[in-house]
């Protein structure tokens, strides 16, 4: 089997735009891919790092929000970044021949940097952090990594990263590709932007039913509609978005109604509620089966034994490559 290799930084619970965006892909490839999904808390604390005490919970909220869109525990590893050393090791060894000018040039930094007022008071942590990402994928020698569209540069990154070490070194490493999904960028209920949690703007997979109604009847729709049968602007409507990305059998009627004035967007709006509520029923209904206690922490303990054991027959290739496997161990 070839591997997967995907995450997520544990700073809140994940949504709707995770879930289009890598969630359905991973659920998707687990029974075709040795998977591992990593729970990133080392790379939360490049911008969170005040604020450590978080970390335990939000780590067990994203492992559930895994488990919940159907990841199997017994296919797949989930594990904390942390507690896997040789990426740590493999973050040193990589940092040695990735340049600083690539690391400010890239996409996914700068935007970052200026979203938490870092442009001109960077850490070391923050700025370096694409090449703790390229350890994350490359540990377990990945060949598939599923992403949204602002993390392609991360990937690119790594595929760097992997060939510098082979062309340096010799062959060890595959070159990652990687896997966006069809919806590669969801847009906020504000429609100002994507869905992020930062911005507040999502619908989570853990919201109950009234929280998504509440969320979905107040989200922006086509501001140029006042009346019902005002003549619509689907493409500028957050709610047609939604429908594009999760209801693709009436979308095509839904816009031709929504043009001609005969559909309103209260209508709209609620069938958007039954769609979204078709998808987090199921997942509401398998996270309380992963919600008994000690149940995320076993998986979690499982899946990073299982990430150490293949993190350290990558570094025995590391060194053996590198020739600095001094002695045996």
């Amino acid at each position: 089997m070839k591997r997967i290799l995907t995450g997520d930084r544990p700073t809140g619970p994940l949504h709707l735009g995770h879930y289009v965006g890598s969630l359905m892909n991973r659920a998707r490839l687990q029974s075709e891919y040795e998977t591992f999904i990593i729970v990133a808390d080392v790379q939360t604390l490049s911008t969170n790092f005040a604020h450590p005490e978080h970390l335990p919970e939000d780590v067990r909220r994203v492992t559930l929000d895994n488990l919940s869109v159907g990841l199997d525990p017994g296919k797949v590893s989930i594990f904390i970044q942390s507690m896997v050393p040789q990426i740590a090791e493999l973050t040193v060894i990589f940092s040695m021949f990735v340049t600083v000018n690539r690391l400010r040039h890239n996409p996914t930094i700068k935007t970052e940097a200026g979203q938490h007022g870092f442009e001109d008071n960077m850490t070391y942590g923050f700025l370096g952090y694409p090449v703790s990402q390229a350890a994350d994928i490359l540990f377990c020698r990945a060949d598939l990594v599923p992403v949204g569209e602002d993390q392609m540069p991360v990937v690119e990154v790594s595929r760097f990263v992997a060939r510098r070490f082979n062309e340096l070194y010799g062959e060890v490493f595959p070159e990652p590709e990687g896997l966006m999904s069809e919806t590669a960028r969801l847009i906020g209920l504000d429609g100002q932007a994507k869905m992020s949690k930062s911005l507040g703007n999502c619908i989570y997979l853990s919201d109950t039913s009234e929280e998504v109604r509440k969320k979905l009847m107040s989200a922006v729709t086509d501001p140029a509609r006042i009346r019902k049968d005002d003549l619509g602007h689907p493409e500028i409507c957050t709610i047609f978005s939604y429908q594009k990305a999760f209801n693709p059998t009436e979308v095509c009627d839904i816009e031709e109604r929504c043009r001609a004035g005969t559909i309103g967007c209260v209508a709209c709006k609620k069938r958007m509620i039954e769609v979204i509520e078709t998808i987090l029923g199921p997942i509401r209904e398998r996270r309380l089966q992963f919600e008994a206690p000690g149940m995320v922490e076993e998986i979690l303990r499982t899946g990073t034994e299982a990430a150490r054991q293949e993190g350290e027959r990558t570094m025995e290739m590391v060194r053996e490559a590198m020739h600095i496997s001094y002695f045996q161990r």
